[in-house]
Parts: C-alpha cells; structure tokens; sequence
C-alpha cells in the first residue's frame, strides 16, 4: 500500500470513527473521494475486522432496492485507536479500590471530568449550540465525538450524541462509574437531563447520549404564552 493510500485509510476509519453507523456514500461525500475508492478502502478494513458492515438502522432505510450497508468500528479498529494509558490506570484503580473501596474509584471519576466542566461551565445560548461545544471538547480529548438531531419535530425530538471512540474504553468496562461520572457531567454542562443508550464498554459499537428537547419546546411555549399575555393586557390597558 502507497503512503497515500494508507492516508486515506486512515481518513475513512476516521470518519467511520467519528459518525459510525455510516454508509460508503455519506463517506465519500464528505472526504471528496469516488464511492469505488471508499468502498475498496471499507471492504479491506472489513477483511481485516478493523470495521463491521451492519444493515442500516430504520429511520435511515429510504426508497426502494437494497438498502446500502452502514460501517462502524469493530474491536480490532478500537483496539488500533490510542487507547492511552489502560494498564496503568486499571492497576492503579483496582489498588484505590481494594484499600478505600468503590466509592473512592466514583470520587476518582467525578474528579476526573471536572476540568472538561470546570472548561464549559457557564454555556449559553440554545441547547443544540451547548452539545456542540461539548462534542468540540469531547473529540479535543479523542473521543472521535459527534452529534446529530433526532426525531426532528416530534414530542421526542432531540440531539444524539454519539462518541466512535473511548481512550479509556477498558478501564471503563471494569469501573463503570467512569460512564456514570460522564453522563453526569453532560447533564451539569448542558443544564438539562440526559440519557444514555449505549456504551463502548458494555459492548456496543458506539457510545450514544440523548439530550431531549422537549424542556426547550415547553420553555419556548411557556415564553410564548407569557408574550401573549402581556401583549392582551397591553392592548386592555
């Protein structure tokens, strides 16, 4: 393989990384390359079990024909990833536990994503432009993050929160109050409940959160009714 074509695989597991489940064609879209190119690409890392093709997920199936194959990373792809400082870290958790026991590894972890709140605190604006603040400080730190709307204009409309990749993935599957400290962290910098769907370290392909925007919708309403309200006794007055 040239250099530039070990260049662009490693794009394309990027991508795949960052916005898994992805299809070839949203691929090649956005990484400016022919859907032949990307799909040789996938096909080998597929070969290699650095990436799993799964049939697409309900709402993306669209049209008629046979629906295109979504790619995400697999366990070998994740293991490829800078996976930091796993040894140690376990190690060094399993003696914090052993001598003080398990709620000092969930002080451990809260402590842990105080700076990642202590840097974000303070957000404003609309709840979308706070995810996406988060997603920018999540993938900083490499955890290949990305979000992406959801259910767009139902009562369950929200915004997806997806990480491809978790630089502590195994420490976390044998702590998980490492998971528990994050998710509680996104709800203290987005200011709002979350929910988690799925976690690397319980063996799905990705970590999802989904941040709800039906607060936002009743907060929109409420200001609604309360302009309509003034503006009536404006017109009584």
């Amino acid at each position: 393989m040239s250099s530039e074509e070990a260049r662009t695989r490693t794009r394309v597991r990027t991508t795949v990384a960052e916005l898994g489940p992805v299809p070839a064609a949203r691929i090649a879209e956005l990484l400016g390359l022919t859907g032949a190119a990307v799909r040789r690409h996938l096909d080998a890392m597929v070969a290699e079990g650095v990436l799993e093709a799964r049939d697409p997920r309900p709402e993306a199936r669209r049209g008629r024909g046979r629906p295109a194959k979504e790619y995400v990373i697999a366990s070998a792809g994740h293991d490829d990833l800078p996976s930091g400082y796993d040894d140690l870290a376990l190690s060094a958790l399993e003696y914090l536990q052993r001598v003080h026991g398990p709620e000092a590894v969930s002080d451990f972890a809260r402590q842990r994503f105080a700076a990642l709140e202590q840097a974000l605190a303070g957000l404003e604006g609309p709840l979308p432009q706070k995810v996406e603040a988060l997603v920018r400080a999540l993938a900083d730190q490499g955890f290949s993050a990305s979000s992406r709307p959801v259910a767009v204009g139902t009562l369950a409309e929200g915004v997806q929160l997806c990480q491809g990749h978790c630089p502590v993935q195994k420490v976390a599957e044998a702590f998980p109050q490492l998971c528990e400290a994050e998710r509680r962290t996104f709800e203290t910098i987005l200011g709002t409940r979350v929910q988690r769907l799925a976690t690397l370290a319980h063996g799905d392909h990705v970590c999802t959160t989904f941040v709800p925007l039906d607060q936002l919708h009743q907060q929109d309403q409420h200001e609604a009714r309360q302009d309509s309200q003034q503006a009536t006794e404006g017109r009584r007055l």
